[in-house]
């Protein structure tokens, strides 16, 4: 039985208000669409951060990234 877990909002950096505003979008939806549309790597270069600080916005927001190999 899958349990939805309550979160609290998350307290957001400065960065990540600019970052909202700058693209017009909540920061929980932003990332997940960015990531499923470019990847990572792109991701980075676009919103101008270190790679650390996105990885660190997405344990913030509870962002899990599963990778699936296929043959």
């Amino acid at each position: 039985m899958d349990k939805k877990i309550q979160r609290q909002p998350v307290r957001k950096s400065k960065k990540m208000l600019e970052v909202e505003d700058k693209h017009g979008e909540q920061i929980e939806t932003l990332l997940p669409r960015l990531y499923n549309e470019m990847g990572f790597p792109a991701m980075v270069e676009e919103l101008g951060l270190n790679k650390s600080t996105l990885w660190y916005w997405f344990l913030k927001i509870g962002m899990r990234i599963e990778r699936v190999a296929t043959r």
